[in-house]
Parts: structure tokens; sequence; C-alpha cells
């Protein structure tokens, strides 16, 4: 299958500045570049499909290169709603070098070189940036890109520094063609008009021909949010900011309307694999394979495989028929390492302990979960409001109290 059909069946492409997809993916080998702005000290879900499609470039035969932007990152990309805050240039060049270790670690043992924007963009001469670059940019088609019109209809408006972000994207690109033989960049559907800068900027200068392709905007089907964003909140690549069990249930919690889509985005799976795993899932969805598979495979292309399976296991006993009672010792210590917790005095009310643990957000909906028998505590079903937490409730020094199919913490005795 080539390359342009595998992209097209996975659900990679948005737009592309060829004619044809083929003609950028399927003849020449290419030199194809990612850009990522240090905004965060991690990679977060959002950014997955980027480094997914570089290897898939990779395993073409193409050449591939993570560009960080330690340049840019000192600018800011223009938000539509609200001007950046300036980031300390020490802090840029942390960011730099966390973002670079987890993309490494990322991307495995597929060739790749890493590039920072700051090598050349910190070296620039404004003089002849401008004349040489500014010269071959309209600010009539600056202000059309939607970051900006938006910014320009508020009342913030915009400064000049984001204004001339675009300018320093597509001389990265510009850069990179000229010493790097890059003539493909790719990026998320809202850096289009940035990366056509680029292409534009390599005709002009150059009277040559580069090309863009962007990936589409992810959706849950289920809920028309953005991916990543249904908890409000970022899931990240960074173990100490989320677990890697945590990491597993953000996968698990898929819908079946987009666990396919999401096979297809950020695993390695064939296609062919994956087609057959949907039909096995659609006679019982029940059982969650699909999402299953999902959350297992991409744990472990980010945390590796001992951490994954950990994190499935653990999940199984918490959330599936395991008797607390027969898990191995190692078995305690990952559910200690992994599992949402509580410490636990003697003597507490139940219905206290449900809310401090959070399995409940209020002690009246402790006491109603308990009435609706929702709430059992090492597969005892607790009906008794004014149940207090006992020596019998433990086994060892732990307790699996689960509220529902899908909602469990661990007690651990003071």
């Amino acid at each position: 299958m080539m390359l342009s059909e595998t992209l097209t069946l996975r659900g990679f492409v948005h737009q592309s500045s060829a004619e044809k997809l083929s003609d950028v993916t399927d003849g020449a080998v290419r030199t194809v570049y990612l850009g990522v702005d240090p905004t965060a000290d991690s990679i977060h879900v959002g950014n997955l499909a980027g480094y997914m499609l570089l290897r898939h470039f990779v395993d073409a035969g193409h050449k591939v290169i993570v560009l960080i932007g330690g340049g840019t990152g000192m600018i800011g990309d223009p938000k539509p709603d609200v001007e950046r805050p300036l980031t300390p240039p020490e802090e840029v060049a942390a960011r730099v070098q966390k973002l670079q270790i987890q993309a490494r670690r990322l991307l495995g043992d597929i060739p790749v070189e890493f590039v920072n924007n700051h090598d050349w963009l910190g070296e620039l001469n404004l003089i002849n940036f401008l004349r040489d670059t500014g010269k071959h940019f309209t600010v009539n088609n600056l202000m059309k890109k939607d970051a900006i019109a938006e910014r320009l209809k508020s009342e913030e408006g915009i400064s000049y520094t984001e204004f001339a972000y675009p300018l320093l994207q597509a001389y990265d690109f510009w850069h990179l063609f000229i010493h790097r033989g890059c003539d493909v960049q790719i990026g998320g559907s809202d850096q289009w008009g940035n990366i056509t800068a680029g292409v534009e900027l390599i005709r002009r200068k150059e009277g040559k021909v580069a090309y863009a392709l962007t990936l589409p905007l992810i959706v849950d089907k289920a809920t028309g949010k953005k991916f990543g964003k249904s908890e409000g909140n970022a899931v990240w690549l960074d173990p100490l900011k989320t677990t890697p069990f945590q990491f597993l249930q953000f996968w698990l919690n898929a819908s079946d309307e987009s666990v396919g889509d999401y096979l297809k985005l950020f695993t390695l799976r064939t296609l062919a694999d994956i087609e057959q795993l949907l039909i096995t899932h659609s006679e019982a969805p029940q059982k969650r394979g699909a999402q299953r598979a999902l959350a297992h495979a991409v744990t472990e292309l980010v945390h590796g495989k001992p951490a994954a399976d950990a994190a499935l296991r653990t999940s199984e006993i918490l959330f599936g028929d395991t008797d607390i009672s027969s898990v191995t010792p190692v078995e305690r210590d990952m559910l200690l390492g992994c599992a949402p917790q509580s410490v636990v005095e003697l003597g507490t009310s139940l219905v206290d302990a449900l809310e401090a643990s959070k399995l409940a957000s209020s002690k009246r909906e402790a006491r109603q979960f308990i009435e609706d028998g929702a709430v059992t505590v090492n597969g005892k079903k607790m009906t008794d409001v004014k149940h207090t937490v006992e020596d019998t409730d433990f086994v060892g020094t732990m307790a699996l109290v689960k509220r529902g199919k899908r909602n469990a913490a661990l007690f651990v005795r003071a």
C-alpha cells in the first residue's frame, strides 16, 4: 500500500498544498519536519498524532526532522483570544531539553534529527531579516490569518511581537530547506497559514516547490469535544504529570464511536488487524476489547511495556472482578503505586471516607450511593449509611472500594 493511501485511510490528512497527496508521499525521498514550540515542559496527547505521522513517513523511507522551537517559543504563536505571556529564556531552554528527551523516547529507534530554531533565529540580523524575509509578506495577507484576524477584532488587539510570528515560522522552513534539504512541513490544521507562509517564502526566494501537509482536528465523536479535552485537563506524557495508570485510563475511556479512529491514528497496528479487532469488539462491546487494545498499545509506546502491563493489570483489579485477597505482593505494590487511594483511620464513617476519596462529591451523595447499593468494599455491598470503617474491612492494609463499575479507590489503613 502506498503511503498516500495509508495516511488517508488512517485519517492523517486534512490539507495538502500539492494537487495530489501522492506527489508528496509516494515519489522521491522527502525530508519532512514537525515543529513543536515549548509552551509546556511535556508533550500532551493532543500532540501525539504529529509524531505518529512522522513514524509513517520514516517507515515509507523518508527522512524526518523534529524542530523544537527554542526561538519561536520566546515569541509565541498567536492565540485567537489572548496574548501569550513571555516565558523567561531559561525556562524556554529547560522545556526544550525535556521535550527533546520525550520525543526521542516516543519515536524510539527510528532515525530522526532534532534541531532547535534558536540556533539560527537567535543570530538573525533585524535589518537583513526585514529586507530578505519581511519584504515577501504583505500586512494584508497576515491580517487574514485566523488567529490574527480574531485578535484584531478584540479590545486587546495583538502585539507586533506575535503579529510577526508567521514570518519566523516561514523562515524556519526556508532555513531547513536550504541547510537540510527539507521540503515538507507537517502540523495541525491550525498551523496551515504558518506552514503555507513557508511554502510561499521558499517559492519567492528560491523559485522552488516545497509542501505543506496538515492533520485534521481530532474530535471525540461521542461528545463533539476536541480530543484530549474531555476531562477539562491535559493528559501529559510526563509520568510525573499524568501517571501511566491515569494515562491508560484516558484511553480505556475512549468512546465506541471514536476508538477505531484512535487505533488508526495512535497505534502501529495494521489496518487489517484493526478492522478485525473492531469486528470482534462490535460482537461484545461491553468487554471493551478495542479500548483495552488501544490503551495498552499507546501506554506501551509512551511508557514502555512493563509500565503498560502494570497499569492494565491494576485497572483489571480495580474495575474487574478480581478478589483483592488473591493479589500477589507485587500486585499489591503496583496498586499502591498506581491506584487512586485515600488514607483512612479506623472508626471513620464510610460516608466521610467516600467523600475524602472523591468517590462521592459530598456526604449527601455518599449516603445516596450507599442507599442505592452502589458501593462495595472488597466485593461486599454496603447498605448501612451509619457503617464505620473497621479492621475487618481491610485485607492487610488495603480495602478496595468501588462505586458502580467505573469508579474505584483504595482505602489504606492509617
